[in-house]
């Protein structure tokens, strides 16, 4: 008497293919965007595949990687859009100081855009 067994995955729909001899499963990742990613998108990758790697793998199979590292990077960058000026016009530099003192203006600029760039890095990318 020959019993017929069936495993989970051809119970939910899955099926097979013969290659060899073996049975191989018709399993495929979904299709999934190619949007470019910039910076905080690629620092947002190297962080999840070293410290969320459940995270990184269910994004993988689930085709949706792309999409959270182009979003990810779009909301880095529209919040360092509004943080930037917002610390200028905080501090008080402007033109004037520009042309007063160029030396400052370049050292208090890069300083702002420092202190940006760590906010967004700590409330965006290494979420």
């Amino acid at each position: 008497m020959k019993k017929n067994f069936e495993s989970l995955y051809e119970n939910l729909g899955g099926t097979y293919r013969e290659e060899s001899g073996h049975l191989i499963p018709n399993i495929a990742l979904p299709e999934q965007t190619d949007y470019q990613i910039g910076k905080y998108g690629r620092i947002h990758l190297d962080f999840i595949k070293q410290h969320r790697r459940g995270r990184y793998t269910t994004l993988l199979t689930e085709g949706k990687l792309n999409v959270r590292l182009h979003k990810i990077d779009l909301e880095a960058n529209k919040m360092l859009d509004s943080i930037i000026p917002r610390l200028v016009a905080e501090r008080g530099i402007d033109e004037n100081l520009k042309a007063r003192d160029m030396l400052r203006w370049i050292a208090e600029m890069n300083n702002i855009k420092t202190s940006a760039e760590e906010i967004v890095l700590w409330e965006v990318v290494y979420q």
